[in-house]
């Protein structure tokens, strides 16, 4: 590890600069050999680092959301050319160049942040063993060697053995204690951040081997910062969880005011947005108007959450302009109603065991021996009065084997031009 601190040593001497200033002042305010003013000193130089990172934050932020929407590309561009690798390569730094996304982006804070780390380890490395390091004199070192956060020194580690603790005057429970608070508290932060990230920030429509990336290194991390951290003297663990502080409230702030599309941290953000918009009348901040744009902007291309905030607002009587700004419409609200009846009032699909049900009932309902039946008044129109008669008594017999049984009880009917039993007689009028 000191070996990889020495080749930050470039820039140890900024760090060491910026250290004693800020130590100068809160030194006038807790005392010079505090663990307080050292403490503090250690804090601010976070801050002002990750002042200075914002923007390589708010690029990470957009790569990140471009790689993810780049995701299915990716994966179709992978299995097309899965036997030629270099065709591979081709298509994915082309679908890059046309994007606009760089790979690395992602990783521009901490690569940025790195060279500070180590040049700050290196310091407290230098201040445990009593060296002289940038513009660290004697009297500044032997200060910050009598420095102790909460009864822990800050160069002290949790590895260190009791008589190196006891040099720094202080005990080795102390020093465990103190630090294995803050490994915990540091891994903590540090997992809460990325599942946070990953339960709110992500568009769960669209899954993709990303996801799944992101969601073991939400558990390695923390793992491996664990391990690393009882290496790491006090001032660096002070210096780490402020910084996974920081970025926690960084990504709260970012999910809360500006969530990844289709995720769920943008659904509540609509509610909110729709709620203040509804209440008013009017959209009141011009980032809000931004927002309200974009999503008129896409037309039929919105995503549910998008959708769900339009049908808000004309249930309303609110229409989105393309402005960004809303106006009252009394048809809006008739629309929203009257499509929402609309859809209420489709029936529900049957299943085929109701439609079988239903169509053998219907048979069920009609006369028996309906052909039969059917021809039966053909048949008599032409018969005399008697032999209608004659007819309707024999219908009225229980007799199987008659004619008018057969027409009004039997299932099976004559063929067409052919007639069982006795025939009738010729009409007189007929010439045949």
């Amino acid at each position: 590890m000191d070996t990889i601190a020495s080749l930050f040593s470039f820039i140890t001497t900024p760090v060491s600069w910026i250290i004693v200033q800020f130590h100068s002042l809160y030194g006038a305010i807790f005392g010079p050999d505090t663990g307080w003013a050292w403490g503090l000193s250690i804090v601010s130089l976070v801050v002002l680092i990750r002042i200075c990172l914002i923007p390589l934050f708010v690029k990470q932020i957009k790569s990140t959301r471009n790689m993810q929407a780049l995701q299915p590309k990716m994966k179709a561009i992978q299995e097309r050319y899965k036997n030629d690798r270099q065709r591979q390569s081709e298509e994915m730094m082309k679908l890059y160049k046309e994007t606009g996304t760089n790979p690395l982006s992602s990783c521009l804070p901490i690569l940025a942040q790195s060279p500070f780390f180590f040049a700050l380890y290196h310091v407290l490395s230098k201040i445990a063993s009593g060296d002289e390091i940038g513009v660290l004199n004697e009297n500044l070192v032997n200060s910050a060697r009598e420095a102790h956060i909460f009864g822990a020194p800050i160069a002290a580690k949790f590895m260190d053995d009791p008589a190196k603790v006891e040099a720094l005057y202080a005990s080795l429970t102390d020093v465990r204690i103190v630090t294995a608070i803050m490994i915990v508290l540091m891994s903590a932060s540090q997992f809460y951040t990325q599942r946070q990230l990953m339960q709110k920030n992500v568009d769960l429509t669209v899954k993709t081997p990303y996801m799944q990336q992101q969601k073991m290194l939400m558990y390695i991390f923390p793992v491996i910062f664990a391990v690393m951290g009882i290496n790491f003297p006090v001032g660096v663990l002070v210096y780490w969880l402020t910084t996974n502080v920081w970025t926690m409230g960084q990504q709260m702030y970012v999910i809360n005011q500006n969530p990844t599309p289709g995720s769920k941290a943008q659904d509540q953000y609509l509610q909110r947005l729709l709620k203040s918009v509804t209440s008013h009348s009017e959209v009141r901040s011009r980032r809000k108007r931004t927002v309200v744009q974009a999503i008129v902007a896409k037309g039929t291309d919105r995503n549910d959450n998008e959708r769900r905030f339009i049908t808000g607002l004309a249930k309303a009587g609110l229409v989105a302009q393309a402005d960004g700004t809303v106006i009252k419409s009394d048809t809006a609200v008739a629309e929203a109603e009257g499509g929402a009846a609309q859809k209420r009032q489709q029936p529900k699909r049957q299943t085929k065991a109701k439609r079988q049900a239903a169509t053998t009932q219907t048979g069920a309902d009609k006369p028996a021996g309906g052909t039969g039946s059917a021809s039966k008044p053909s048949l008599e129109k032409d018969k005399p009065a008697a032999g209608r008669a004659r007819a309707g008594s024999t219908q009225g017999d229980a007799k199987p084997n008659t004619g008018g049984g057969k027409a009004a009880g039997s299932s099976r009917q004559p063929k067409p031009g052919q007639r069982k039993g006795p025939q009738r007689p010729k009409h007189p009028s007929s010439k045949k």
